[in-house]
């Protein structure tokens, strides 16, 4: 019986390492229960979404995969502790592991209904009553946290759809900035993105690694996505420093750059994903060259200032690419992210989606000054 009691200590003792580990420790700790708890789950809602084709379908039912996670983690630390104080009790109520699991589970949920006997099993029940509530408390206060991180998270998110498009894609951020003013204001304008984002991914960079479970908080929208707007912002800074290396935002799109793929490689890490810290810049690129140079003329229909051809600028844009494209890719497998354009393969067959560009429109008619007839008009072969 004694062998049990030690069994049972080992068991609240890594349950609760799990615990604070997961809850309270600000960086990434490993912890066996969470991975488990998560692998299991996602590998639950990837059966249930393998016969779905329609990704909006996809979409819905995989909003639910990181709040079940977060629920079946907290059933599992329950129940282990449950499991353990009971052998922890069983040398006290003479091998009976009836009684011992009815005082463990009267003292963990509180019932009160099975009242200790001798001093060794009274202070035994109280460790389990007062870690039921901890446990519980702790896990009512860690939602607020995680909620206000998603927020934070999401409102960026969502002030860039009207920037890049939905689902976001790099080239269509400079489309749209060149759009709405002149060169001057316009660069000025992607300088303010560029660093708005840069902070943006500093935080995400914390708040995911060390939350994980947010990675797979999905957007309320089907087509937005934290992983696939800030790999637009980073495509669209890596676009204007290789076509326009002259622009005034040089600096800041060089800064989210950095920021972004450092953000990229430390969640990355946290999610046990493979990184590479000296990525060779001449590595080939997923992005052809035909991808890369119809998105410059496509910038050229809308007279962004380019100060050089596609085929000068592919290199650089290769070279700033090669940093953060494989990493990308792995956490937009990972995550079932949007099947944006440029942003890699999916678990599932899909057909990349550009983003969605509302008509402009005045009372029923197209307005002339629309950006997409004006693009259309002087290159009809561009979608």
């Amino acid at each position: 019986m004694w062998v049990c009691f030690s069994v049972g200590a080992v068991g609240v003792l890594l349950t609760w390492m799990s615990v604070i580990g997961t809850l309270i420790v600000p960086r990434p700790t490993r912890s066996v229960v969470s991975e488990v708890t998560g692998q299991v789950t996602a590998k639950l809602f990837l059966a249930l979404t393998k016969p779905v084709t329609a990704y909006e379908t996809r979409d819905r039912i995989l909003a639910w995969q990181s709040p079940m996670s977060l629920f079946v983690r907290l059933l599992v630390w329950v129940a282990l502790f449950d499991i353990s104080f009971t052998l922890l009790l069983l040398p006290f109520v003479g091998d009976d592991m009836w009684k011992a699991a009815s005082e463990a589970g009267s003292a963990m949920f509180t019932l009160g209904y099975a009242a200790p006997s001798n001093v060794g099993n009274t202070a035994l029940v109280y460790a389990a009553a007062i870690t039921g509530l901890i446990v519980i408390g702790l896990q009512v206060g860690y939602l607020p946290t995680l909620y206000a991180a998603f927020n934070r998270r999401e409102a960026d998110v969502t002030l860039l759809v009207s920037r890049a498009g939905s689902p976001a894609w790099g080239p269509e951020i400079l489309v749209r900035t060149r759009y709405g003013m002149a060169a001057q204001d316009g660069t000025t304008e992607l300088g303010e993105l560029y660093r708005t984002w840069e902070r943006w991914a500093a935080e995400v960079a914390e708040s995911h690694s060390t939350y994980l479970t947010l990675m797979w908080f999905r957007s309320p929208a089907p087509y937005s996505n934290w992983l696939i707007s800030l790999l637009s912002v980073m495509d669209a800074a890596a676009l204007q420093l290789s076509l326009s290396p002259e622009s005034v935002p040089n600096t800041r799109a060089r800064l989210v750059l950095r920021m972004g793929f450092t953000c990229m490689n430390q969640v990355a890490r946290a999610i046990r994903i493979r990184v590479e810290d000296d990525v060779d810049p001449d590595v080939p690129l997923e992005v052809s060259f035909g991808e890369f140079r119809e998105a410059v003329e496509l910038l050229r229909a809308v007279d962004f200032p380019l100060e050089v051809t596609a085929e000068q600028a592919w290199p650089h844009f290769r070279g700033w690419r090669a940093n953060y494209e494989k990493v990308a890719y792995s956490l937009a497998y990972a995550i079932d992210a949007p099947p944006a354009m440029w942003s890699g393969p999916r678990r599932f067959v899909y057909e990349p989606v550009r983003p969605h560009r509302p008509l402009n429109r005045t009372a029923k008619e197209v307005r002339p000054d629309d950006p997409q007839l004006i693009a259309r008009r002087r290159r009809p072969d561009l979608p």
